[in-house]
């Protein structure tokens, strides 16, 4: 049986592992959906849901080429809407939340995303990891969003242990410096597409396999 980790142990391996995923990907951040605007963003990552970023981005070309504010999705056909991102699945749900959280930034917000956790859940189609999205890029507010790279690379990583995204969202809050919250989704994301991939973790050429209790690394 495994020695348990102390919190000592566990902080300085999560020192080594923060300090290794700034080394390999470096400290920038990098939102992946395409957008020129706070609500822009705010709409690609509602449209992200149980989707890829660059599916979206794909889509939201167009889109924001036809519907130029908040007002005009305030404002557009449902049946209209649901035409234009049908290829991104969910479509029905995903253009009911668009057009009733954009009545509700002109109505309530003045057409302005606003800045705080609990009005920006108070928008339809808008949870924790959508709001963190937005609190992170936007305002540059220290947040964890918990996507499914993060939940299945932090659980490996011995970082959090719930299933539920909120309860992992607090886990790592516990475990990860402050100033690394936003870095910690760009930077595991980027692993988990390239090396941690879910089907197949290639756990032999990560830079992390060291630090990992769950790497697989078969003997020579």
């Amino acid at each position: 049986m495994a020695k348990r980790e102390t919190k000592a142990e566990l902080k300085e391996r999560v020192e080594k592992v923060l300090n290794a995923l700034d080394q390999e990907y470096g400290t920038e951040y990098i939102c992946y959906l395409n957008h020129e605007t706070p609500w822009q963003l705010l709409i690609a990552v509602i449209l992200s849901a149980q989707c890829t970023d660059a599916r979206v981005n794909m889509v939201t070309v167009d889109l924001f080429q036809k519907y130029k504010s908040p007002k005009d999705f305030a404002e557009a056909d449902l049946r209209e809407l649901e035409k234009d991102i049908h290829s991104l699945g969910f479509y029905h749900m995903k253009a009911k939340n668009i057009i009733s959280c954009c009545q509700d930034l002109m109505s309530r917000f003045g057409g302005n995303v606003p800045d705080t956790m609990e009005e920006l859940l108070s928008l339809a189609g808008v949870g924790r990891k959508t709001a963190n999205v937005i609190l992170g890029n936007i305002y540059d507010q220290p947040s964890i969003v918990v996507d499914t790279h993060v939940k299945r690379i932090s659980k490996k990583l011995g970082f959090a242990k719930s299933e539920d995204p909120e309860k992992i969202e607090y886990e790592l809050m516990k475990v990860l410096p402050k100033e690394h919250w936003i870095l910690w989704n760009i930077q595991i994301i980027t692993l988990g597409r390239s090396i941690c991939v879910a089907r197949s973790p290639k756990c032999v050429e990560c830079f992390l396999r060291e630090l990992c209790p769950s790497a697989q690394i078969q003997p020579s």
